[in-house]
């Protein structure tokens, strides 16, 4: 028996990686074989119809001799009504496209593998398929749509990123914690205004990434599905920069603790301050001079706009993905 040319087009970065990974699928009945290609490009965009993306597919399939072909992209998909979409197939063609982000972003590896495994059987089979795509649940669907969005832009690539106002509000945070005042201040802190000052200089230092890079997604026109995008978009952003920003954050706070554990004596602290202390208020101190050196260290320093940060925004990495696309339309009406 031949086996069945299989194509994988997978967008750049992530989805690729996990195509790669997917290139030993077997049948699940253990008869035949898949011959599997990966070939990594953008082929949708957030702004067009999923009938474009299925297109560019079927076009690729024809070029390769392919005898069905797999979509992986990381873009959400919506169907005319503005739902959105785990799967859109043509059956006929034998086409399939797969949105990553709508499997939740938990165990994607697995999830992709069984959902890529299924939508393969499924294609060679000689019956076509009658349903020819699958939306998420209206309420709940979103939510996964929008966790699967921030895991796939994996926040913790971002530490790289904020490397230059790390380093300045770790100096920030070291120079702080041997200063008296600092001290009084900590003291002078009860716990909900540490809560709200730690949030306000992770916020402060999240709105200064997306002003400085630009990362605010807006609607193309006036359409429910543009909006839809954009806040989709604005929403994974905002989260995966937070998701980043505690990274750092954390990183500091233990830092500054250490620092304060070597370099600070309680019993000093308590006769500066007329107040008996111990090594639980080093706590207190690491965690108001954390906040602190994130807004003076993070803001002072100047934050650069990193690729990774960049990176984070869906709407960067559309318009990466149309550039591609229409230099690949103009090479090949040349």
């Amino acid at each position: 028996m031949e086996p069945i040319r299989v194509g994988l087009v997978a967008d750049p970065a992530a989805p690729t990686e996990i195509a790669r990974r997917l290139t030993d699928l077997r049948p699940p009945d253990g008869s035949g074989h898949w011959d599997i290609t990966v070939v990594s490009e953008p082929f949708t965009i957030g702004s067009e119809d999923v009938g474009a993306a299925v297109g560019r597919l079927q076009d690729r399939a024809r070029e390769h001799d392919w005898d069905l072909v797999v979509g992986l992209t990381e873009l959400p998909l919506h169907d005319h009504e503005g739902r959105h979409l785990l799967v859109e197939t043509d059956p006929e063609q034998r086409t399939a496209v797969l949105s990553l982000p709508a499997l939740g972003g938990l165990r994607m590896q697995a999830r992709t593998r069984r959902a890529v495994r299924s939508l393969i059987s499924s294609m060679s089979d000689p019956h076509p398929m009658d349903q020819h795509h699958v939306a998420l649940p209206q309420r709940r669907g979103r939510w996964r749509l929008l966790v699967g969005m921030v895991l796939a832009n994996r926040p913790w690539l971002l530490v790289p990123g904020l490397k230059s106002a790390l380093v300045a509000a770790l100096a920030t945070g070291a120079v702080a914690t041997v200063n008296s005042t600092v001290w009084l201040l900590a003291d002078s802190m009860s716990w909900w205004r540490l809560v709200v000052a730690t949030i306000a200089s992770i916020a402060l230092v999240v709105g200064w990434l997306v002003i400085d890079g630009e990362l605010w997604d807006r609607p193309d026109d006036d359409s429910p599905q543009a909006r839809e995008r954009s806040r989709l978009y604005n929403g994974s952003t905002l989260l995966t920069l937070t998701v980043g920003v505690l990274i750092c954050y954390t990183a500091l706070y233990v830092v500054n603790l250490a620092w304060a554990y070597f370099i600070l004596d309680p019993d000093v602290m308590g006769g500066y301050l007329k107040n008996p202390t111990g090594h639980a208020d080093l706590f207190v101190l690491a965690w108001f001079v954390a906040s602190a050196a994130t807004v003076g260290g993070g803001l002072g320093s100047g934050l650069e706009s990193d690729e990774a940060i960049r990176a984070a925004a869906y709407s960067k990495r559309e318009q990466d993905r149309r550039d591609r696309l229409d230099r690949n339309s103009d090479q090949s009406t040349t």
